[in-house]
């Protein structure tokens, strides 16, 4: 007895590769929106670090943009009403460059010399909640927030750092 062959095509009469090219292409689309949904949300969150000069001289690019902005506390310009929660204060701009830095004796160094230098430039701040119990004269500010076309940097987050309280006490010299 002969067996018999059947030569009529399985399935939906296309060739077994076909399974294979729509897996490819379905594949190939999912990790393109995977990949354009993770660079559109890295975009929509990255924000800018920036001096007071570079956010002043930015200040059309930025618009009102989240950015990061650093300086130093000018101390006689703190102002804070505890009813309304609302911090008023004026900060320096201190140089960005770390060799510049070094350069003038170090951060309390470089934030004394932003503060006493009325040339500096000076962005004033108004951040909403609790006075940072930091908040003093030459300390470091890092602040989160946007700059209002009324040229006022509205804060959201305050970090301030005071270098004073963490350097460290140099030995004395014995002669």
């Amino acid at each position: 007895m002969e067996a018999t062959h059947n030569d009529a095509p399985r399935g939906n009469g296309r060739p077994a590769s076909g399974g294979r090219t729509k897996f490819i292409i379905g594949g190939l689309l999912i990790l393109a929106a995977v990949g354009y949904l993770i660079i559109s949300s890295t975009q929509a969150a990255a924000q800018y670090f920036l001096t007071v000069e570079e956010l002043e001289s930015k200040a059309s690019s930025v618009g009102s943009r989240n950015v990061k902005v650093s300086g130093a506390v000018v101390g006689e310009s703190i102002a804070y009403d505890p009813q309304s929660l609302t911090l008023s204060f004026t900060i320096a701009n201190v140089p960005g460059d770390i060799q510049e830095i070094e350069a003038s004796g170090g951060l309390a160094a470089a934030l004394e010399a932003a503060v006493m230098n009325p040339s500096a430039a000076r962005i004033p701040v108004v951040y909403i909640g609790p006075k940072p119990d930091l908040m003093r004269d030459q300390a470091q500010a890092i602040l989160t927030g946007h700059l209002g076309e009324d040229g006022i940097f509205y804060a959201d987050e305050v970090l301030l750092k005071c270098p004073t309280r963490y350097e460290s006490a140099l030995p004395e010299q014995s002669g």
